[in-house]
């Protein structure tokens, strides 16, 4: 007998019993955003290969080792892809969304990087985005800010989280910064380890956010990046940081807070936590101006962040139990030749008298302790129990499943659905 297909590695099925925490955390972010006037966009998941190695950078290892790209038949490189910025920004341009215009835009599904799989880090993993375009001023990147801190509120992981906050300047600034820091550390090879010797000619200043403990003294020691800073780029993170505190976001400053890709620019920020391990960034963001031109776009002003689903609901279930609502309301079950016939009628009746009602019908026959059984397992608040002698007289009979003050009754259908109108978490 042929072996059971399993799924791919690094990538994982999200059960039944798991999908309320995905759904709770979801609805959370959409009315969190909705309730700062953010629109949906829905992106393809295969994009061109061009796009991710002119945005992302051909040197870097998600080009280089860990993209899930391939040849279709008609000999064109496409791509999985393993970020959002760029298709939202490419969609934008394609159909001239950017155009003397201010967007806020939000985007969420599956993104794909072939790399170790680890608790928080997967081939496929889900991604939130979250960019807007055409506004300079350092009010944008703190309302970003301020998104994230009321979802973490939302959710109730506020103080599982904390901000931390730098500033890359600009492009100018950041290249006289990395001549400093390259001779710098071209003063300690001994010192670096193999991947900060390979970044060091192609991308020094992620040598900073190295996560190997020898090399923390080294890179403490280095060049601080905001002493590099002119009075333009000092202004807008002044200002940032002067919301926050007016607000009373609290943040820290994280010198060696870095992107590796030219198109950065002044704000970077990211929400990290110290409850999952190594894998502590749970949102990471900041302003990417210089993205927009290098994709072909004119001139322009973006600032966006990111958020890993797999790690949000890691963090969601270090903390009490969040109380979810049951997948049902009320479970009906049939007995009987009549009944299991009447029961559809009504069942479709009290869907439509009550709309949001999640009524889950017996189906499959069994007998009154089996189906009672199914009832209680469902999660659901009443059971609806109708039989040939309930149909006979035109009632049902509703039994609490969670309450035991209260007690089982007999009523008319009418009766039974005015009952069930307030006393059930409608969706």
């Amino acid at each position: 007998m042929a072996n059971n297909i399993q799924a791919i590695r690094g990538m994982h099925d999200v059960l039944p019993e798991q999908t309320p925490l995905w759904q709770y955390a979801e609805q959370g972010i959409r009315d969190v955003l909705s309730a700062y006037g953010y629109s949906e966009i829905r992106l393809p998941i295969v994009e061109k290969t061009e796009l991710f190695k002119r945005s992302i950078g051909e040197v870097t290892d998600i080009v280089e080792k860990e993209m899930y790209t391939f040849d279709d038949r008609n000999g064109d490189s496409l791509t999985l892809r393993p970020e959002g910025t760029a298709g939202c920004l490419r969609a934008c341009l394609e159909h001239g969304l950017l155009h003397n215009q201010v967007h806020r835009l939000w985007y969420y599904g599956p993104m794909y990087r072939h790399e170790r799989p680890q608790k928080g880090r997967y081939r496929q993993f889900f991604q939130l985005g979250v960019e807007t375009y055409g506004m300079a001023g350092p009010d944008i990147d703190a309302e970003l800010i301020l998104i994230m801190d009321r979802l973490w509120k939302k959710l109730g992981i506020r103080d599982k989280v904390r901000l931390q906050l730098n500033s890359l300047g600009t492009l100018a600034e950041r290249h006289v910064y990395r001549e400093s820091l390259v001779s710098y550390f071209e003063g300690r090879l001994e010192q670096l380890d193999e991947d900060s010797l390979r970044r060091l000619k192609t991308n020094p200043l992620r040598i900073l956010d190295t996560k190997n403990p020898a090399m923390i003294d080294v890179v403490a020691n280095a060049p601080v990046l905001t002493d590099f800073l002119g009075e333009d780029s000092l202004q807008h993170f002044n200002a940032i940081t002067a919301i926050l505190e007016d607000l009373g976001i609290g943040y820290e400053l994280n010198s060696r807070l870095v992107r590796g890709l030219d198109y950065y620019s002044k704000t970077v920020f990211e929400w990290v936590t110290d409850e999952l391990g190594s894998q502590g960034t749970v949102c990471a963001g900041g302003r990417y101006d210089g993205l927009i031109e290098q994709l072909g776009g004119k001139p322009n002003h973006a600032v966006g962040f990111a958020m890993g689903m797999e790690r949000l609901l890691a963090l969601m279930e270090t903390q009490d139990q969040v109380q979810l609502a049951s997948p049902v309301d009320v479970y009906m079950i049939r007995v009987g030749e009549t009944a299991e016939q009447q029961g559809l009628r009504f069942a479709e009746t009290i869907r439509n008298e009550i709309p949001g009602l999640k009524l889950q019908m017996n189906c499959g026959g069994g007998s009154f302790k089996s189906q009672f059984k199914k009832a209680d397992k469902s999660g659901a608040d009443y059971a609806l129990i109708l039989g040939d002698d309930e149909v006979g007289r035109g009632e049902v009979s509703v039994k609490p499943l969670r309450d035991n003050q209260q007690q089982q009754q007999n009523m008319s259908w009418t009766q039974a659905i005015k009952f069930l109108v307030g006393r059930v978490s409608l969706a």
